[in-house]
């Protein structure tokens, strides 16, 4: 029996390892067609997703657009009691501004 060159060895160890591999790669189950129904379901959960978003985003718009004006109409009530209050003459009715614009 003749001994095999200690490269030979190698080159052989290395072609069997890469062999195996790619056996092995071929019986792991190979990737399938998602079922329809995952894609209609996931496209509907994007499309649920981005309503949210939007409302959401209209809601806060709406909210801080409300908050302002709320607040610039409690600074002119606040204006026009400080006007009553610090007038010299006494005020009328018609003097006053309105509650509720």
């Amino acid at each position: 029996m003749e001994m095999e060159d200690p490269e030979e060895i190698k080159h052989r160890r290395a072609q069997f390892l890469i062999y195996k591999a790619l056996q092995q790669a071929d019986i792991s189950p190979r990737r399938s067609r998602p079922s329809w129904l995952k894609v209609k379901t996931n496209k509907l959960k994007i499309r649920i997703g981005k309503r949210l978003k939007r409302l959401r985003k209209t809601m806060l718009s709406t909210i801080s657009a409300a908050e302002v004006g709320f607040h610039k109409q409690f600074i002119s009530q606040l204006k026009a009691l400080k006007r009553l209050f610090h007038s010299q003459e006494a005020p009328s009715i018609a003097s006053l501004q309105p509650m509720f614009k």
